[in-house]
């Protein structure tokens, strides 16, 4: 093939020159952002053009005279001026002259839906499901919307902020230790003022029902709360009742006081190396009653004495040293039975420690709480109510008497319980 037989092979055609022109680049660039919307295009309106432009418009589309300096030009009399000249569709056209054309309106569908799974998928996640409070956290997140506009980056940041809750009470480690342990070796991830530290204790102050830590030293105070820097000294929890056998520090502590009929106050330091430490299986597995209020407690001892039956008392919000006791009778073998104030905050407690402990409600459904509110029908107020995960009913029952009945005041009732099983 000589050079200009080559030279003519490769040459556009004079349609093709004809779309090429410089003048028709703003009708192309209109066009292709019209047809990248996703929407239905039937006309595009055009300029302002100079008339050379507007030579170039008539030209191509065959008009006898020019058009005005803002024309709108519609796409069916275009595309039968492009397929004459080229014998191609106006979409290649813009395609090969602009660049691939875009779906803006499906792009944004597939953004809100990507967004709409990521808040169902937060809302229904088990820890928050299970601790109802926690959906006002995600509602928050929700509101302040797309970390850098990333659905990706923000589930992320939220997988690692409900890994982090679902580790918690700590274990009186340090921090950085602590996040090293459960976000895959990443030390400072909980740093102050990171995102993942911000967004946790945000979820621990709607846990607790706090306002915002807005200082260190009060952002320290809810990483102490939450178990996370504690000592294994300042963090006790109360027992009585306990007589399992072994020889370790804590199964000879608590055999003594329960021996003596006095409670055993136990340090994290010993729930967290328990030693050897054996519960009766036989002739069925051991119940732990556990309440949230000291009284309850010491009524029980007054009553039974060394002869009373198995019961923790986390009082109040759990501490470390308690879910870890807790945690330490569920390995050996315990069934645990909760009970709690019938207040919001009562609620919320008794949801956390049947999340962090598999415990089951005792005498803490809708049915007990009215029967205790006919008998104490002038308390307080409840306070703020969020759901109770074991019975959906328990919210709207104390919402409708707006009535708080505390754990003392069923105190009778608990005790007839744990006589049925004293020894």
């Amino acid at each position: 093939m000589t050079t200009t037989d080559a030279t003519t092979a490769t040459e556009p055609g004079p349609g093709e020159a004809t779309l090429r022109r410089p003048e028709l680049r703003p009708l192309w660039q209109t066009v292709h952002s019209r047809l990248s919307s996703g929407r239905s295009v039937t006309r595009v309106r055009l300029g302002p053009l100079d008339e050379i432009q507007r030579e170039a418009l008539a030209d191509l589309l065959g008009l006898d005279r020019l058009p005005d300096a803002c024309p709108s030009v519609t796409l069916a009399r275009l595309e039968e001026a492009v397929t004459e000249l080229s014998g191609r569709t106006v979409r290649e056209v813009v395609a090969a002259l602009v660049g691939p054309l875009g779906d803006r309106a499906g792009e944004r569908r597939r953004q809100d839906d990507e967004r709409a799974s990521l808040w169902a998928w937060l809302a229904g996640h088990d820890t928050v499901r299970a601790q109802p409070v926690l959906a006002d956290w995600a509602a928050s997140c929700r509101a302040a919307g797309m970390v850098g506009g990333s659905t990706e980056r923000t589930h992320t940041l939220l997988t690692d902020a409900l890994k982090v809750l679902a580790e918690l009470p700590g274990q009186a480690e340090p921090l950085p230790v602590f996040a090293a342990r459960v976000l895959n070796g990443h030390a400072h991830a909980l740093d102050d003022g990171t995102p993942l530290s911000t967004l946790v204790l945000r979820a621990l102050a709607t846990l607790y029902d706090t306002a915002p830590p807005q200082s260190a030293e009060e952002r320290r105070a809810l990483w102490t709360r939450a178990g996370v820097a504690d000592d294994e000294l300042s963090a006790t929890v109360v027992a009585g009742g306990l007589s399992p056998a072994g020889d370790g520090l804590l199964a000879r502590m608590v055999r003594l006081c329960t021996e003596a009929g006095q409670a055993a106050s136990l340090t994290l330091a010993h729930v967290r190396n328990p030693g050897e430490l054996v519960l009766p299986t036989a002739p069925a597995p051991p119940v732990v009653h556990v309440v949230e209020n000291p009284s309850i407690l010491a009524l029980a001892l007054r009553r039974f004495g060394p002869g009373c039956p198995p019961l923790v008392c986390t009082s109040g919000w759990p501490n470390s040293a308690a879910i870890q006791l807790l945690r330490v009778l569920v390995d050996r073998g315990a069934a645990l039975r909760y009970h709690g104030d019938f207040d919001g905050e009562g609620i919320r407690i008794a949801a956390y420690v049947l999340d962090k402990t598999r415990a089951h409600p005792w005498r803490m459904a809708a049915a007990d709480y009215r029967a205790a509110v006919v008998c104490n029908a002038h308390g307080p107020q409840p306070g703020r109510i969020t759901g109770a995960p074991w019975d959906p009913e328990l919210a709207d029952a104390m919402a409708e008497h707006g009535t708080a009945v505390v754990e003392e005041l069923v105190a009778d009732v608990l005790l007839e319980d744990l006589a049925a099983i004293a020894k």
